[in-house]
């Protein structure tokens, strides 16, 4: 059995699918493993500590690999490589991107998409959604900081007081949570929202204030299983009025709001831009699905009537080290369960809830029923 750590091609992607650890967990499992030259370089790894953990480095790493594992599935170029059947496991983002998923169908690949994971107990070690949200909630703070003009904590000193940064944290999620952390951790008044009630208790238990219309419609605005419900026009508009009124008065607003497979909704108007003051910043996580906030551009720091709209993609990969180490981790908890740690080989058990809901393409065809071919599915 040979597993092989690919060299991400997009130059963007500083990230790397194994570490120094986990190839040592790898060869516990009775893997060979190969690393591309410089797989790690980015994130910290030379390749003398995957040498040096017992994996082997060479450019042909990944010809004849029983499992690719990457970051960022593979480009359409570098599929042919691959040997057919091999299972190639990484971030798909398969949504909108049929022409790449029936690519490596065409290519006989095996591919699993990590961020399709089911959120299930068992599959919680697996969860790259939640390790690489967490720390792009974090990330998102550290920027808004650099890039706003003071300092965030209240500081009393001789020659006068510095006020407290107010930073507001739109969406309540895995990122949102982590941002609030963070912001408070630097001394900042952090307000939060979010559309689900239950958020309220989480962003409180933090130490920052939630901000929302809490009406009867709000406290029943949740569903049994914990998702948020389809809320009226009338509250829609008294939530967005309270909301603008609030961003105004706010030096950093960090927007984390993502819907699988929908482009990101809309939280920041051009016109709450321009009633922020002058100096404030406002961070985008969304920017990859078209971002939460109007003006911003992907890849970009613009301003506009002196406020800065932060645009960086990846966010989780700016902090390149502590991403792949977790990614990497989230990538060998999933590989034991597709391994036979008796026999030390691969045995994929195809029923099994996990694989199911990750698996998009099998023996040359798409099999995911959510990116099948409608005359397939």
């Amino acid at each position: 059995m040979r597993i092989a750590v690919a060299r991400e091609a997009d130059p963007a992607e500083d990230r790397v699918a194994a570490t120094a650890e986990t190839v040592k967990k790898m060869k516990a499992l009775g893997a060979e493993v190969a690393v591309e030259p410089g797989a790690g370089l980015k994130s910290g790894i030379p390749d003398a500590e995957f040498t040096a953990a017992g994996a082997s480095v060479s450019a042909d790493a990944v010809t004849g690999a029983d499992v690719v594992l990457r970051v960022r599935r593979p480009a359409a170029s570098e599929l042919a490589r691959y040997k057919k059947g091999a299972l190639v496991i990484a971030i798909m983002d398969p949504y909108g991107n049929e022409s790449a998923l029936k690519a490596m169908a065409d290519a006989g690949v095996t591919a699993f998409a990590m961020e399709l994971m089911p959120r299930i107990t068992r599959a919680q070690s697996m969860d790259v959604l939640s390790s690489q949200a967490n720390l792009a909630g974090y990330r998102a703070v550290i920027d808004g900081a650099a890039e706003y003009g003071r300092a965030l904590p209240m500081m009393m000193t001789a020659a006068g007081t510095v006020p407290a940064a107010k930073v507001f944290v739109m969406g309540a999620g895995v990122a949102g949570l982590q941002a609030i952390a963070t912001a408070r951790r630097l001394g900042a008044i952090v307000t939060a929202t979010d559309v689900r009630p239950a958020a309220k208790e989480q962003v409180e238990s933090l130490g920052a204030k939630f901000i929302a219309v809490e009406d009867d419609e709000f406290r029943q605005a949740e569903t049994a299983a914990g998702y948020a419900k389809e809320m009226s026009k009338e509250y829609q508009t008294k939530q967005a009025a309270l909301v603008a009124e609030h961003v105004k008065k706010q030096d950093i607003v960090i927007t984390t709001a993502l819907i699988p497979g929908r482009p990101a909704p809309r939280l920041i108007s051009k016109e709450m831009v321009a009633s922020m003051r002058p100096g404030s910043v406002i961070v985008d996580l969304a920017l990859e699905r078209g971002g939460n906030t109007e003006l911003a551009k992907p890849g970009e720091v613009v301003e506009t009537g002196g406020v800065k709209i932060v645009g960086h993609l990846n966010m989780a990969g700016r902090i390149a080290a502590s991403a792949s180490s977790l990614y990497a981790k989230n990538l060998v908890a999933f590989l034991e369960i597709l391994i036979d740690k008796a026999n030390k080989a691969l045995a994929v058990k195809w029923d099994d809830e996990i694989v199911k809901a990750t698996a998009l393409t099998r023996d040359g065809a798409i099999v995911h029923p959510s990116f099948a071919p409608k005359s397939a599915a």
